[in-house]
């Protein structure tokens, strides 16, 4: 066991150290659910009971922070989703980040580039990656790659969006200065934004430098 303060260790645990005992797909719609049974290894010795789990299956997922370094602003999107819309948010219409979801053989950097140019109508001129996460790994195998880009936000504005995909998209450039009030007032109430706020926050003198 670990004690207090003296940091991870490696368990040694690795997929081998988990017994899949039946797997079914009740649910395959515009997301996948699957219903497990398993049972893994314990710290302890020996081997849990078996659990039966249900698994939200998303994939992966790109999101993109658009940084305009001569501005000095950031480009998020708002559009309507469902999930706030069912907790009963009085405004299921969110700012955050371009995003979208990888494809077979895409690689995430390809995905950025898609979606900045379909949701915001921008360019990217240059890629940095910021971090990648599980979103809610407790339920879900969707696992986010996050990235910052280069963009030009001098004159862009208006709807963007695949219609094909029910996407009714509106870009918003934001000062930096003013996103850093919208965050602390809890206008971005998800994940993926506020990481890569935070990530920008460290990060953005050195950003400036480079890319000046």
């Amino acid at each position: 066991m670990t004690e207090p303060g003296s940091g991870a260790e490696d368990h040694g645990f690795t997929r081998a150290d988990v017994e899949l005992l039946v797997e079914e797909v009740p649910w395959d719609g515009f997301w996948k659910m699957k219903r497990l049974e398993l049972r893994h290894r314990r710290f302890g010795g020996g081997w849990s009971e078996p659990m039966r789990r249900e698994v939200h299956c998303r994939g992966e997922a790109v999101g993109v922070l658009l940084y305009d370094p001569s501005l000095d602003a950031i480009g998020l999107v708002e559009q309507f989703r469902i999930g706030p819309w069912v907790r009963g948010d009085a405004n299921p219409w969110l700012l955050e980040l371009v995003a979208g979801l990888r494809e077979p053989g895409e690689e995430p950097a390809d995905v950025a580039r898609r979606e900045t140019v379909e949701e915001s109508g921008c360019e990217v001129r240059e890629l940095v990656p910021v971090t990648g996460y599980y979103s809610s790994p407790g339920g879900s195998d969707e696992y986010f790659h996050l990235f910052c880009a280069r963009v030009s936000l001098a004159g862009v504005r208006g709807l963007h969006g695949e219609e094909h995909e029910h996407e009714d998209i509106r870009l918003h450039v934001i000062p930096w200065a003013e996103a850093l009030g919208l965050q602390q007032a809890g206008r971005f109430p998800n994940a993926h934004t506020l990481l890569a706020l935070q990530w920008l926050l460290l990060n953005r003198e050195g950003l400036r430098r480079a890319w000046s």
